[in-house]
């Protein structure tokens, strides 16, 4: 590996050399020079990797270190190195998207080893090339969106690519290499990532330490404008608070308190234009001696927008607002994004109308967060995976307990916990949640994914501040035997960018209900916090704090002017709900492109939001991989770009559980996976005019 400093650039290789050389033509001083875009802070750092000891896609890991559950360490566990403070991060974000059971498909369906065509041809799967990492701001210094291009030794510049791996969820800027960045270093594209300007930015406020664009850490002073994240307080301030609520924490996406979902798109395309310098840095002609020239520009790359839920959505955003033709094909699974819905588009499932589709996020989140410990206690749902390390016997005290306090406050009806369960569950489907989803009700709040997103989103569509303690929630460590807020043996922080997905609890970094001192907020009161959650979703009913303003400049148009597009989402999916969602964007894009349309649209039964979740006892026999049908869907998206195949129309994919005992599911095969058809048949959906209608 080849390393410089920042404001340096180095080509690797005497094969790129040679390549570069060969562009030049000995040189053409007439050439326009290649520059650097405007909203990139700073300088570039430029990186290049071997394929051996040290890689794009595994870090040097191999699929061998990505399949082993230990994660890589550090020499000096108070003061990891930015190289192993990269091999962790992509480590665990790699891991976080993908089931990494052989069972479940690791090593045999997808995995550095699997080539494009599905077969174990490519050994440890190690792929050589450089990476090029910066900063993109506004001039304050605050935005600091992290983009970084990969550029494999494979890429062909007669025949350019590039694939944006916009992160997923509220994670940094490796979160999509498994979903998106390695099929594109298989297919030798550039890989154009960023981390939305969410990025996993942490802030220990008691000791004022903030992490760098490379995960290592520095004061916050110190740090200036090349922190990552700096809470936006006063030196007072934070002292006043500190004393107040030690040991506390601030997360960009939660607290930068500048809705950074309303960028996503426009970043997302940064990300293209960054790619796309970077491929005239490394293969445009030499002028002038020195200086690269340009050789690509605005739409001679193909360039395919993808990525998941999050970063799905920003993905579909980048596509809406693209007027200079960056982006030439979209695909996208389970995307999260909050469709701008005209009055008359409709969603229908086997010719029925839906309850409810295109809520936002902001309220179909609030509601689960409130109803789903309630509805989890309905003994229909008894079956349901558990998630959750506390004991058993808590969990179900927290169900019972926070259906007492909703029928105490008039939100569900009922006399008993079965009564008030099965109105909870109830409302849950009257607001658009499938009963395909009902099993995942229970799992989605006991991982505390639910929880997590309302309390993060909650913060951002308000714009708060850390010290606001917006309904009376914060980040912090705890003691682990009581739940309460305590100082850490030691500081999380060093691992964080390694391990931290942006959205406590993450990295040793809890949700907290501030309660006295504070407490773990399934903890803090018999009902699990009822009041907080209660706080959340009254921000959204009664339009508090700006929310219903900063929801609405996040809102999509679905209008992805005429390029072809692919989304795919798991049927199931109890994050982000398919009617609000996927189906949503679809029958608006009817209204909002009408006959110029080229999206179509996969829907798989039995999958869910989380395909890392498939190793655990009942997701294993009950769901299939998602993630397996967002890869026949790139292929698929190539293959009509790159010799006009006709893309299947939209269907509903009827895969096959495993089976089995739970946590000991048979091995998924082929025919757990059904291909996606050219000819679907009665499994067809119908698509135009403002309206879905999805078969049962």
């Amino acid at each position: 590996m080849t390393k410089l400093g920042w404001g340096r650039r180095v080509v690797w290789g005497a094969a790129l050399a040679a390549v570069a050389m060969l562009g030049a033509c000995n040189g053409d001083d007439s050439a326009e020079r290649n520059r650097l875009p405007g909203f990139v802070s700073g300088s570039v750092r430029t990186t290049a990797y071997d394929g051996a000891s040290d890689d794009l896609l595994t870090a040097g890991l191999g699929k061998t270190g990505l399949g082993t559950a230990t994660a890589p360490g550090f020499a000096n566990a108070s003061r990891p190195t930015s190289a192993e403070l990269r091999r962790l991060a992509i480590w665990s974000n790699y891991r976080a998207l993908v089931d990494m059971s052989v069972n479940g498909g690791y090593g045999r369906f997808w995995g550095p080893n699997v080539d494009l065509d599905g077969n174990d041809t490519l050994g440890e799967g190690k792929i050589a090339g450089t990476e090029y990492l910066a900063y993109s701001d506004d001039g304050s210094g605050t935005k600091n969106v992290t983009l970084l291009v990969q550029v494999p030794a494979s890429f062909d510049p007669a025949q350019p690519c590039i694939v944006t791996a916009t992160s997923s969820g509220s994670r940094g800027v490796y979160g999509a290499i498994s979903a998106a960045g390695e099929w594109a270093l298989k297919r030798g594209c550039a890989v154009a990532y960023n981390d939305k300007g969410g990025g996993n930015g942490a802030h220990e406020l008691g000791s004022d330490t903030v992490t760098l664009i490379d995960g290592t850490l520095a004061n916050a002073v110190l740090a200036g404008t090349a922190s990552l994240f700096t809470a936006n307080v006063t030196s007072g301030d934070l002292a006043a608070f500190n004393s107040r609520f030690p040991n506390r924490y601030a997360f960009k996406h939660a607290h930068s308190q500048q809705n950074p979902e309303q960028d996503w798109g426009r970043v997302t395309l940064q990300s293209v234009e960054f790619a796309y310098w970077a491929l005239n840095e490394q293969f445009g002609p030499l002028i002038d001696g020195s200086h690269h020239g340009v050789r690509y520009r605005a739409g001679d790359i193909t360039t395919i927008a993808a990525s998941v839920s999050n970063g799905g959505g920003a993905s579909l955003a980048a596509a809406e607002q693209d007027n200079r033709g960056w982006i030439t094909a979209v695909v996208v699974g389970e995307p999260q994004v909050n469709v701008r819905m005209a009055p008359n588009a409709v969603v229908r499932t086997g010719g029925q109308p839906v309850p409810s589709f295109g809520r936002p996020l902001a309220d179909y989140a609030t509601l689960a967060n409130l109803l789903q410990p309630c509805a989890a206690a309905s003994a229909s749902l008894a079956g349901a995976p558990y998630l959750s390390a506390l004991p058993a016997a808590t969990t179900q005290s927290i169900r019972t307990q926070r259906c007492a306090t909703l029928a105490a406050a008039g939100l569900v009806a009922g006399a008993d916990t079965q009564s008030q369960a099965a109105d909870a569950l109830a409302q849950l489907h009257a607001a658009g949640y499938l009963a395909d989803s009902d099993l995942l009700q229970a799992p989605m709040w006991d991982s505390q994914a639910i929880p997590a997103i309302a309390v993060t989103y909650a913060n951002a569509y308000t714009r708060s501040r850390v010290t606001d303690n917006l309904c009376n929630f914060s980040f912090a460590t705890i003691n682990p035997a009581t739940g309460a807020v305590a100082a850490p043996a030691t500081s999380p922080m060093p691992a964080v960018f390694g391990v931290g997905n942006g959205v406590p609890p993450t990295a040793g970094i809890d949700l907290v209900f501030n309660n006295g001192a504070g407490v773990d907020h399934r903890l803090a009161t018999p009902d699990a916090s009822f009041a907080g959650a209660a706080c959340l979703r009254q921000l959204w009913t009664n339009g508090m704090l700006g929310m219903p303003a900063n929801v609405d400049a996040v809102r999509v148009n679905a209008n992805l002017q005429g390029k072809p597009a692919i989304i795919v989402q798991g049927r199931s999916d109890a994050l982000v709900p398919v009617n609000h969602a996927s189906r949503a964007y679809v029958a608006q894009n009817g209204i909002s492109e009408a006959g110029r349309s080229r999206l179509v649209f996969y829907e798989v039964t039995n999958g869910q939001h989380f395909d890392a979740f498939l190793p655990v006892a009942g997701f294993d026999t009950r769901f299939v991989p998602v993630h397996y049908y967002n890869l026949q869907a790139l292929n698929l998206m190539w293959k009509h770009l790159k010799s006009d195949a006709p893309l299947p129309p939209s269907q509903v994919i009827r895969t096959v559980p495993r089976g089995g005992t739970p946590g000991a599911a048979p091995a998924l095969t082929s025919a757990n996976l059904p291909p996606i058809s050219a000819a679907p048949g009665a499994n067809a959906i119908t698509t135009g005019a403002g309206t879905i209608d999805v078969p049962l």
